[in-house]
């Protein structure tokens, strides 16, 4: 009987390992793969243990700082390595990434690969705090990705051009694989509803994903008269320190100038729901699962020009691309799709089949598990 080969997924949070990476899993497992996760448990066990993957809790807070914590998390990390010993680890998200490469180092020689969703501020802000964290994050990065046995996959070119100019990577270890994939059979095409549109921001309420420039968007665009509806589907993410309270937005939410969904299970039926789908962030992204999941559904999309929504929305193709930061930019281009149904149906097909042909499940998958084969081979 052939030894079934074993990858450790450590994340940060169920939810997050149930939105992003349950179908690489899935597709990992029917590859002959047994599947293990490490991650703070909070309600999506039985759902993931029932595709298969065996669930392990981390007792890890994502916004703490406090040093017996954060050698406790690791120190649980040594032990389900112990515990499951894994032929490969497979890290997602900055303190996984580095907890990780720590606990790895106190059990010996270990294969594993890194998955950062985007640098984030620490990487592009001019603050000291930032400054001082990224120069600590390059020390780290260059111990960790000069090993032959540690890959790094990012999700767009420019996080990997970045790298490579602050030369804290290996350009053999560095690989780019674009976002989490999309199901394309959930998120599939249904027509685009016409009759009281509604545009709508699908993502964690963070304010560098732009919220408060997509409210004072619908302030402009209802000025005189309510012509759209303005929709806000997410929860606030109470371990980051950039969060959005609950207070604000039931505040905007019964002001009128838009509306607050709060956190929704199933997005495929809700983003069928949106005439257009907005997403005006200036976060450091990776490649945002909200506009693959928008295009996929067939619908026109609009975002700031930054690293990462540059990937999925092409310019007068699917969607606009707005000077980050503008929201004259963002009134003008979602005027402009509000006043041309054909527009919006030619944009959203477009869309759909932008995805289909670079950014399915499948697909991604595909690379994926490559990468893994490649790195368990060497």
């Amino acid at each position: 009987m052939i030894k079934k080969k074993k990858i450790l997924f450590i994340i940060s949070e169920d939810w997050y390992f149930f939105s992003h990476r349950l179908s690489l899993a899935v597709i990992a497992i029917k590859s002959g793969y047994e599947v293990g996760l490490l991650c703070r448990v909070s309600k999506y066990r039985k759902e993931i243990e029932a595709e298969g993957v065996k669930v392990f809790n981390w007792s890890i807070n994502r916004e703490s700082k406090n040093i017996f914590k954060e050698t406790v998390a690791i120190l649980n990390i040594v032990s389900i390595l112990h515990k499951f010993k894994p032929n490969l680890i497979h890290s997602v998200a900055m303190k996984p990434v580095l907890y990780s490469a720590i606990a790895s180092s106190y059990v010996g020689h270990q294969k594993s690969t890194s998955a950062l969703a985007g640098l984030g501020y620490i990487f592009t802000s001019r603050n000291n705090f930032a400054k001082i964290v990224r120069l600590f994050l390059i020390i780290c990065f260059k111990k960790i990705f000069y090993n032959k046995n540690n890959k790094l996959v990012l999700q767009n070119p420019e996080d990997r051009s970045l790298l490579l100019d602050l030369n804290v990577i290996s350009k053999n270890n560095v690989h780019l694989i674009r976002g989490a994939g999309v199901d394309t059979f959930s998120f599939f095409y249904k027509p685009i509803p016409f009759k009281n549109p509604i545009i709508m921001l699908p993502s964690r309420m963070l304010w560098a994903k732009g919220v408060q420039d997509f409210v004072d968007c619908a302030e402009i665009i209802n000025d005189k008269k309510k012509i759209a509806r303005f929709v806000l589907v997410g929860g606030p993410d109470t371990q980051n320190p950039d969060t959005i309270s609950e207070y604000q937005l039931e505040k905007w939410n019964n002001s009128g100038v838009v509306e607050w969904w709060g956190n929704q299970d199933d997005m495929p039926s809700i983003i069928q729901q949106a005439t257009i789908i907005c997403l005006p962030t200036f976060y450091g992204e990776g490649l945002p699962k909200c506009l693959l999941e928008g295009a996929s559904s067939g619908r026109p999309i609009v975002s700031y020009d930054v690293p990462g929504c540059r990937e999925i929305v092409v310019n007068n193709y699917n969607g606009f691309l707005v000077k980050s930061r503008s929201i004259e930019g963002l009134v003008k281009s979602i005027i402009m799709l509000l006043a041309d149904n054909d527009l919006c149906i030619q944009m959203g097909k477009n869309g759909r089949k932008l995805v289909k042909n670079n950014f399915t499940q499948e697909i991604v998958g595909k690379e994926t598990i490559q990468l893994w084969e490649d790195l368990l081979k060497a």
